[in-house]
């Protein structure tokens, strides 16, 4: 059985839209085999990911490159030296740094191994469930600040949001290697069957009832994050428990998607800090 956290969810389901200043989204080649940038290949080397080879800029040898060869040297990976105008070809973040590897592709976890794996802390599943991010800036420091509040996955669907590509993987930090990741086929379907395994699901909300430092998050809980644009789907927002939103007093009447979503990512680490 669940047990009861929120008395009551908003009966307003249209978010409030800021047409006029909604970020444009930004589109990649959508290619999984790529980390691109000195600091992200360096995690994917520290990690279990497979790294096919490394193609660095000749003439670099200066600074963090060097402990790049000295960790590739380590597990017996080849570096190639590439002219640095291959490297702008093949990039999709436009900020290469002057290195990146081929790894296998980002392999996906499922829902039950997100769950064995906050079992296996004992802790209560503290899960991000995204509804469309498009951005893969966005998705990236998404998956960068959970890792850091110490979500145990984040959920995506497999239609209409970006996968793990290299502008991903940039964005987060390397934070892609350590913290897992679902792809699902129906975000609604998935909340159900969270809800039965006793998580309560919150919607990131601007039309919410309850500010999120009022609503009570030290059980297990999912938050969704809706789109950049859109916000969270009116369906999904229906089967959300309750939605909670973010006090704000300036002219602007929205927050970035990722910048929204840490937010309350921290309020909910604060109350396990505090609450225990």
């Amino acid at each position: 059985m669940r047990e009861k956290q929120i008395t009551e969810k908003s009966n307003r389901s249209v978010p409030r839209k800021n047409t006029h200043r909604d970020k444009k989204v930004i589109k990649d080649s959508g290619r999984e085999d790529l980390v691109e940038g000195r600091n992200a290949v360096i995690e994917a080397l520290k990690s279990d990911r497979t790294v096919e080879q490394i193609l660095v800029a000749k003439g670099d040898s200066e600074g963090s490159i060097n402990v790049i060869y000295a960790l590739a040297k380590e597990k017996h990976i080849v570096i190639k030296e590439a002219d640095r105008k291959k490297l702008d070809q093949m990039s999709d973040t436009g900020a290469h740094q002057g290195v990146i590897a081929i790894v296998t592709p980002y392999k996906y976890f499922e829902i039950d191994d997100i769950l064995k794996y906050a079992e296996s802390k004992g802790e209560k599943p503290f899960i991000i469930i995204l509804d469309e991010i498009e951005d893969p800036h966005n998705l990236g420091s998404i998956i960068r600040s959970a890792e850091i509040c110490g979500v145990h996955g984040v959920i995506i669907p497999k239609r209409r949001n970006v996968g793990i590509t290299p502008i991903v993987y940039k964005s987060s930090a390397g934070a892609v290697e350590y913290m897992k990741i679902a792809k699902v086929t129906n975000i609604n379907s998935t909340i159900d069957t969270l809800k039965k395994k006793g998580i309560w699901i919150y919607g990131a909300d601007m039309e919410g009832k309850n500010y999120c430092y009022e609503n009570n998050f030290v059980g297990a809980i999912a938050l969704v994050i809706g789109s950049e644009g859109r916000g969270i789907s009116k369906l999904t927002k229906e089967k959300c428990d309750g939605l909670v939103k973010i006090p704000m007093h300036g002219r602007i009447t929205s927050l970035n998607a990722s910048v929204a979503a840490g937010i309350i990512m921290y309020e909910v680490l604060k109350q396990k800090i505090q609450r225990g």
